[in-house]
């Protein structure tokens, strides 16, 4: 997430840190540099004018009076003003760390609470419908699923192979003679959803041009008869500057009460992040992480966008509290207890032991996404572990090709049985004794800890 971004901006902030005196000049200097890097992650160029601005002030304030670690004191005040471009307030950044500062969705009062997703063609407003839908059923609010998109071939279809991955219903259920218009069908289906007790109705519409005229007064008259409590902008993280223009359109069109950004984990500059609510004033609301939208069970990968927690990823300071917050939806307790006993136990860990630890670590997704989570750990060294996944999956076929009393007992593995591992897992049988060497080497340290 922001990959190329966070890179050069932690390099830029990395200069002020180990400075015990800092000057104007050094603040104008690393000022400039972040500008530029801003500017060339398509941030807008009023955003980072008024963000450069105040940071200036608030950082020659802060070296006037001669505080300790100085460099530390901007580099606060950077991350600061990068979460107010965000959507922050001064309460929110007032807060202690791992408080929410998530902008939550508003549900009605009386009725059931309909959600209208807009945006362009090929920006991912399906699967976050979908997706969107998965986190309020685990949030106990009985969404249900509109299909709106009556020009996209499918696209009825597609909503409803994916609201059946997450365990949501989707209307209208069967497509009817009477609904001659996308504001009638749209009507049917919602009047449906609230006959079926649905709490929350996600209405996923036709992807448009926000200069479209005709495509525009057809959604302001889905907004006029649905009442939606909500109105999001989906928009794709890697359009930069076009994304912001996108969502001001909109927002001049029908109105937005905020917006999701999709694809963020592609190779995205992160101007449109920085962008949409400075430019519009609209909250971003979640982050679309990978293109499944997950099981019924399983968190979808939707995340609650936290101005203050972002920032701190950009600056690559980490995000410990949504690895705590990853950690404890996917894994299992007991089983990560009983593990932990084991480990710490004269027996020790086994291979089988080993696969189920790395499937629980699986579950809570790419490797890459989750050391991007940890302080210090910036978007150089993650360039290191592009392969980790296909390791962790070459790990995994090594262990299985093993016989049970081979994972219990490593010990018994002799050259021919290696071989034959290293055959079954279509691996070479360096990687088999590499693997076995790590594997021995980390039961000793889980043993003194």
């Amino acid at each position: 997430m922001f990959t190329a971004l966070s890179e050069r901006l932690t390099a830029a902030v990395k200069r002020l840190t180990g400075r015990g005196v800092l000057s104007e000049q050094d603040v104008t200097e690393a000022l400039r540099e972040i500008r530029r890097h801003l500017l060339e992650a398509d941030v807008s160029f009023e955003v980072t004018r008024g963000f450069v601005e105040r940071v200036r002030e608030r950082a020659i304030g802060a070296i006037a009076v001669n505080t300790v670690s100085p460099g530390q004191q901007v580099v606060k005040l950077v991350r600061d003003e990068i979460a107010r471009m965000l959507g922050a307030s001064d309460q929110d950044l007032a807060r202690k760390v791992g408080a929410q500062h998530a902008a939550p969705l508003q549900f009605a009062s009386v009725g059931p609470t309909v959600i209208l997703l807009v945006g362009l063609q090929g920006s991912g407003k399906t699967t976050t419908a979908a997706k969107l839908a998965g986190r309020l059923k685990l949030e106990q609010k009985a969404p249900g699923l509109v299909a709106a998109d009556l020009s996209r071939p499918a696209a009825r279809e597609q909503l409803q192979q994916l609201g059946a991955q997450v365990g949501v219903p989707v209307f209208p259920r069967e497509r009817g003679a009477g609904s001659s218009t996308v504001l009638e069908s749209v009507q049917r289906a919602v009047r449906e959803a609230e006959k079926a007790r649905c709490r929350t109705v996600i209405v996923d519409t036709a992807g448009r041009l926000q200069i479209d005229t005709e495509l525009m007064d057809e959604l302001k008259a889905l907004r006029v008869a649905t009442s939606p409590r909500e109105v999001l902008l989906v928009a794709d993280g890697m359009t930069g500057q076009d994304a912001v223009r996108i969502a001001r359109g909109f927002q001049e069109g029908v109105g937005l009460t905020g917006a999701i950004l999709t694809k963020l984990d592609g190779d995205a500059r992160g101007g449109a992040a920085l962008s949409i609510h400075g430019e519009t004033g609209v909250p971003i609301k979640f982050i679309g992480i990978g293109e499944n939208v997950g099981a019924q069970h399983a968190p979808p990968l939707l995340e609650p966008f936290d101005p203050v927690r972002i920032a701190g990823r950009i600056l690559g300071q980490g995000d410990v509290v949504a690895l705590v917050e990853k950690a404890a939806a996917t894994m299992d307790a007991e089983t990560a207890q009983r593990l932990e006993r084991k480990a710490r136990s004269n027996q020790g860990m086994d291979l089988a032991d080993f696969l189920v630890a790395l499937k629980q670590m699986q579950a809570m997704g790419p490797i890459k996404q989750v050391l991007g989570l940890l302080p210090g750990v910036n978007a150089r060294a993650l360039k290191a572990v592009d392969g980790d996944d296909k390791r962790v999956k070459h790990v995994e076929a090594i262990v299985l090709s093993m016989t049970p009393g081979e994972r219990s007992d490593p010990s018994i593995l002799t050259g021919s049985r290696r071989l034959r591992i290293a055959k079954g897992a279509g691996r070479t049988v360096q990687e088999v004794n590499r693997l076995l060497d790590q594997f021995q080497q980390m039961r000793k340290l889980l043993k003194r800890t």
